[in-house]
């Protein structure tokens, strides 16, 4: 399976070098609305084009939460910085399946195969509700690609959830509800068909 630490370690770094890219755009953002710049100077003008597609929907966002708007780039960074530690959860969760599941063809055990594929779906679909939230936190709009394939993902458990629950004054709670389904699922997949695999985690 050491291909698949080798490629685990590539996708890793390459994600670890993105974001600290994307950290380090919104740091000069910062810098530079603390610096007041000229707004049509060069550096000014391409420090927003870099960062503009972030920085916007957040402050966006954060106008509708009645927070000052000059915080998005802070804002930004930790949103980033949550999707970077989910995106290394979702990679590590596929990894870990198709590890478990070739290991358990391989000595010909069906039922833990099965069990290593049910309970890696159920994480990343855990996964994808969880980013769908930091998302909507963020502001996202639905005509955002990946927006759009989360909430067409998630919406299957979170619509019939929210009809049947009703949200908590301003907060939608379904998903909430949704995790404990999904966690009690993979709890009752990791104590029956997992007994006595190792579930392993890069």
């Amino acid at each position: 399976m050491d291909i698949f630490g080798r490629t685990f370690w590539f996708l890793n770094t390459a994600i670890k070098v993105m974001v600290v890219g994307v950290i380090l755009l919104m740091v000069l953002r910062l810098i530079a609305d603390a610096m007041d710049l000229n707004p049509f100077g060069w550096m000014s003008r391409t420090i927003r084009r870099l960062t503009d597609r972030i920085v916007m929907p957040v402050r966006g966002g954060l106008r509708n939460f009645g927070a000052d708007p000059k915080f998005a780039p802070l804002v930004a960074m930790l949103i980033v910085i949550l999707l970077w530690f989910f995106l290394i959860q979702l990679v590590a969760t596929i990894f870990t399946t198709i590890a478990g599941v070739i290991d358990s063809s391989q000595r010909g055990a069906i039922v833990t195969a099965l069990g290593f594929i049910l309970y890696g779906l159920i994480s990343i679909y855990i996964l994808l509700v969880f980013i769908r939230i930091i998302f909507s936190l963020g502001m996202v709009s639905y005509t955002n690609r990946i927006m759009r394939f989360l909430v067409d993902v998630t919406e299957p458990l979170l619509g019939p959830l929210r009809r049947v629950i009703p949200p908590v004054g301003r907060f939608d709670i379904s998903p909430i509800v949704a995790f404990l389904i999904l966690w009690l699922f993979r709890a009752a997949i990791a104590g029956t068909l997992l007994r006595g695999a190792m579930i392993q985690s890069f």
